[in-house]
């Protein structure tokens, strides 16, 4: 086989498909990239059996065939090669012969025979989304979903889609995020996505507000098409929280502040914070105020920040870690923070619309 491509959409392909390759597996073909060659085209694979990327450049070839390589080899030897053009003879025993200009290299490679097939997914079960849009909204949730593998469906972030709304949620026991957007009245879909997954496709993700992200699914599997790049994974078999019912129906008090200077308060809090020293935010809103205090053995930090606020006073605890990173994954240059309790849950929302919402779980403050 012999095909010559660009040195810098390569480059490009072999990194992004990198992020799928196994770092140890039983299956040896796996801890390398497959290269797929055909007529006009290669073919980049990388694939742990739980994520799988895809993408293609075009090439200078008419052979057909393909090969496992190693990751590290092809990226290192594609990156430090002279020229715009490499060309590549895979010869017998498959050992990979790359030139350009007057620079030769030569490396092994692999029979493609081991390589598992992806997942095939029907594409007449499909829905589209703007790439802005699936960005925005794997930003704004992802934070939020579990890290403990004793729960695994809780590691990843449900789609739920009917009724014309789109929900991406994430959950993980101390707090929930939900993000909305409005969705084709007749699609209905209810799946949970690996975090990791969706991170890959936000990565991925172009500023152009026209471009769209296809999104096809079965029971078992998803498919992301963003531009050229297929991210294929599994999806997360279980129940996922009903998150419904989590979902505050009133609130006694409602402050609106700005986002910037309750995220720099919550920020000063967290340099003196550590493993060794762990105390919860005390937060207090009356009279046109908020004031945030924190103790710890490490120092203390004392705010007062204005604030527009309605019903009652109120004091409350919360974790610092987990409110500073709802409020940091809000849009917008103010919120609205909802109480309706020292104990009961806080609300974090847009200062109008509801394109997300933010819950996250109060700790009982000491005299």
């Amino acid at each position: 086989m012999r095909f010559t491509c660009g040195k810098a959409a390569l480059s490009e392909a072999i990194s992004c498909v990198s992020r799928a390759v196994s770092q140890k597996s039983t299956i040896e073909a796996l801890e390398g990239i497959k290269v797929t060659v055909s007529p006009g085209s290669v073919e980049l694979t990388g694939y742990n059996l739980e994520l799988g990327i895809r993408t293609a450049v075009p090439a200078q070839t008419d052979d057909t065939g393909s090969f496992v390589v190693s990751t590290r080899l092809f990226s290192e030897f594609t990156r430090h090669m002279d020229g715009n053009d490499l060309t590549f003879d895979i010869g017998e025993g498959f050992v990979i012969t790359l030139s350009s200009g007057e620079s030769e290299c030569s490396f092994p490679a692999m029979s493609a025979d081991e390589y598992p097939d992806l997942p095939v997914v029907d594409s007449e079960r499909s829905f589209t989304v703007k790439q802005t849009v699936i960005k925005s909204m794997v930003n704004m949730t992802s934070y939020a979903a579990s890290t403990n593998e004793s729960k695994p469906i809780l590691t990843g972030e449900l789609f739920d889609i009917a009724d014309g709304q789109f929900n991406m949620v994430a959950i993980d026991g101390f707090r929930l995020a939900i993000r909305t957007e409005i969705a084709d009245p007749d699609a209905k879909y209810h799946f949970v996505v690996p975090k990791k997954a969706l991170q890959e496709v936000s990565t991925l993700v172009k500023d152009d507000p026209e471009a769209v992200c296809v999104i096809c699914t079965n029971e078992r599997h998803i498919i992301f098409q963003v531009g050229r790049v297929f991210v294929i994974s599994r999806l997360l078999e279980g129940n996922f929280h009903n998150y419904r019912l989590s979902i505050p129906t009133s609130h006694k008090t409602e402050i609106i502040i700005s986002k910037r200077e309750l995220a720099a308060s919550l920020d000063r809090c967290s340099l003196i914070i550590d493993d060794k020293n762990k105390s919860p935010i005390r937060f207090e809103a009356a009279d046109g105020k908020v004031r945030i205090v924190c103790k710890t053995g490490n120092g203390r930090v004392k705010d007062s920040i204005a604030a527009d606020i309605s019903g009652e006073a109120i004091t409350i605890g919360f974790n610092n870690k987990l409110m500073a990173e709802a409020v940091k994954a809000a849009e917008g240059d103010k919120v609205r923070i909802r109480f309706n309790g020292a104990m009961k849950v806080i609300e974090i929302l847009p200062l109008d619309g509801d394109s997300y919402m933010f819950l996250v779980m109060p700790i009982q403050l000491r005299n």
